[in-house]
């Protein structure tokens, strides 16, 4: 507690009401957390269980997890919820499923399994715009807390009416296979809590005190169960600020800040201004551009650190141009300033921009780790795995199961697997189960139903070991026993490539090496609820990464490549009215930064084959000037710098010739 700023400790020490604490960035929001997590616990005497930490990522809830592991005896933390919103959500389901018509062991369908549903209820032939279209608006729907009915009654055009009859017979179909969404994860404890006070009043004895981080991600429906279980009460810590609100175009509603003080009018507000992270002059700038955007609550962070270095604004001939200036003044500050590849970030607007950026950091044989690539878990082994567990944990999952039949492949087609699909309606089995029924095979070809009756045995057989097993155990067997591994090695045309992907795999068994209790109770909407932010780190290597993926990271030094109109802000931000959000982007993207900043954008680029003039970004014209150092404003200073960076350069070459 004696490390805390009198702020912050202001913040830990209120429990007497509904508090939101306005953490600007890097300004300590996670010890905040912490240590209020620490208090409730050994000062004011709540017992762990009756607290509930919600984050927003996986990655975010394991790191709190380890913080208060070094915080307080593990004996003290026991029964401790520290987990997202889907999470949460899924546990009131799993303890309500009764309630919400759902059987015990329901499964959770994820965006591939929900994309197939849909396909099914369109027109054949139709586009895959059109799956997204329609996912789209259902998913708008219940982001809204409206079930099907709700969304008919509301459609205003015959569009939305044709979504809503989507959303209802979508539905049907979901619960046909006793499975729910991503979306109904929160959509339903809503509904129950909403509908039922007692229920609502036994969760809130359930639960006593809510931490929720990253307030200002919210969406509607996540307000509504932040409230629904906090009560009139409002026994609540909301951390989060405006001016990192960047996720309005999936969902996030930053209204959600002004409208917890109408609700609860007894709400106290602390900002976090110090600012732990950045250089005064990075500050300034980012202070300076954000007091552009109108404000509710107004914080203006402030810093102990040093002045720094200015903000060096580059303008480049092209984004070829740009990229080989990043990759030299790396490789220069890697060499003379003692710099890890780590502590250099590249962000960028969209991921088309990082193509130039990596042909640049390959020439000079920079290291590097482009985020947002193929996530860990679309990757197709993996889902292929997940598949097998999931038939396990739940023979109800037909999704999984006809993922799982088909990896590796046998002797089984879409038209017999159609036919099973019919056989196991009419005898009220789920296709997992129909598959090792003899009667039923019999109506099948002799290859296919051979097939079916090996994967149905296969099954069972490790259903019966997973019973007495630790998850981990489980994920290997399933791995090795499956055909799974076998299938991959012959895939792969060299042993790198299959090590590669068999790392993948191997990586999934020790997610699961913590997973607590044993069997596969659980286990597999575990897994679903893995977001693309668990992947571990990048290692020791240049980051490249996209604005959003930025946030929550820090870097010694940050370059921000294309600040051009129509870049950032982006062109469809500006047509929609959206350029406060793209304001909160660069301000996000400049506190990236501890030491070194450089902002970079390019006179033109060149579009079907036209070269096209481009403009500085008006974002560049927001910041104070005297921070600012751009190309050719200090002829001297500017000569000085190339002919050191071009030395550096060429020793770089003649290093690689020597090699």
């Amino acid at each position: 507690m004696s490390q805390l700023n009198p702020p912050q400790a202001q913040a830990v020490h209120y429990t007497v009401g509904p508090l939101l604490v306005l953490a600007g960035a890097g300004s300590g929001k996670t010890k905040v957390i912490t240590e209020k997590i620490a208090h409730l616990i050994a000062d004011r005497g709540l017992a762990p269980a009756k607290i509930a930490a919600i984050t927003f990522t996986n990655k975010a809830a394991k790191e709190m997890r380890e913080r208060i592991g070094k915080r307080l005896r593990a004996d003290r933390t026991e029964g401790l919820n520290i987990c997202t919103f889907h999470s949460l959500g899924l546990r009131f389901l799993q303890i309500e499923h009764a309630a919400a018509g759902l059987r015990r062991g329901f499964s959770i369908f994820d965006s591939d399994d929900s994309a197939g549903l849909l396909k099914e209820l369109l027109p054949k032939g139709a586009k895959p715009d059109a799956v997204d279209a329609l996912r789209g608006l259902i998913s708008r729907a219940k982001n809204d807390g409206l079930s099907p009915e709700q969304a008919a009654e509301r459609a205003a055009s015959p569009r939305e009416h044709e979504a809503a009859e989507a959303y209802a017979e979508y539905q049907r179909r979901l619960a046909a296979f006793n499975a729910v969404d991503f979306d109904d994860l929160i959509r339903l404890p809503v509904a129950l809590l909403e509908a039922d006070a007692e229920r609502a009043a036994a969760w809130r004895e359930r639960l006593r005190y809510l931490l929720v981080d990253e307030y200002q991600d919210t969406n509607l429906t996540q307000y509504r169960l932040l409230t629904l279980l906090a009560g009139p009460r409002g026994a609540f810590t909301c951390v989060g600020d405006d001016d990192q609100s960047i996720y309005a175009w999936r969902g996030a509603n930053p209204e959600n800040l002004d409208q917890l003080g109408k609700d609860y009018p007894n709400l106290k507000v602390i900002p976090l201004e110090q600012n732990y992270r950045c250089t005064r002059r990075i500050l300034r700038a980012a202070n300076t551009l954000i007091a552009n955007n109108p404000h509710l609550h107004v914080k203006k962070l402030w810093s102990e650190h040093a002045e720094g270095e200015p903000i060096r604004v580059w303008e480049c001939r092209d984004a070829e141009h740009e990229a080989e200036r990043v990759a030299a003044e790396i490789s220069f500050l890697q060499q003379t300033r003692k710099f890890a590849w780590s502590d250099f970030a590249v962000l960028f607007r969209g991921n088309f921009q990082s193509r130039a950026i990596e042909k640049a950091l390959q020439l000079l044989k920079i290291p590097y780790h482009l985020s947002g690539g193929t996530a860990y878990l679309d990757r197709g082994e993996v889902k292929d795995l997940l598949a097998w567990l999931r038939v396990l944990a739940n023979p109800d999952d037909d999704a999984a199961f006809l993922r799982a039949i088909g990896a590796p492949k046998r002797d089984v087609g879409t038209a017999t697997l159609a036919r099973l699909a019919e056989l196991a309606r009419h005898a009220g089995l789920p296709m997992s189960r129909a598959a090792g029924r003899i009667d039923l095979l019999k109506q099948l070809p002799a290859r296919a139903a051979s097939g079916l009756s090996e994967f149905a045995t296969l099954v069972e057989q490790l259903r019966d070991h997973a019973r007495g097993s630790e998850p981990a155990e489980v994920c290997r067997q399933t791995l090795e026993r499956s055909g799974l591994l076998a299938a991959l090695r012959a895939q792969c045309k060299d042993e790198s490539g299959f090590q590669r992907r068999r790392a993948n795999l191997d990586e999934l068994s020790s997610w699961l090496e913590g997973a607590k209790g044993s069997g596969l109770d659980g286990l597999a909407n575990q897994l679903t609820l893995l977001g693309h932010a668990d992947r571990g780190e990048a290692g020791e290597a240049v980051r490249l990464m996209s604005l959003h993926a930025s946030k929550g990271l820090e870097f010694r030094c940050v370059f921000v490549v294309g600040c051009e109109e129509g870049v950032l802000p982006h062109e469809a931000s500006m047509e929609e009215g959206r350029l406060d959000e793209e304001r909160r982007l660069m301000y996000v993207a400049i506190t990236r930064a501890r030491e070194q900043l450089v902002l970079s954008h390019s006179r033109q680029a060149r579009k079907w084959g036209e070269v096209h003039r481009l403009e500085p970004s008006r974002f560049l014209s927001e910041l104070p000037a005297e921070d600012l150092l751009r190309d050719g404003e200090d002829p001297a200073l500017h000569a000085e710098v190339k002919q050191e960076r071009t030395r550096a350069r060429m020793g770089a070459i003649a290093a690689l010739l020597g090699d």
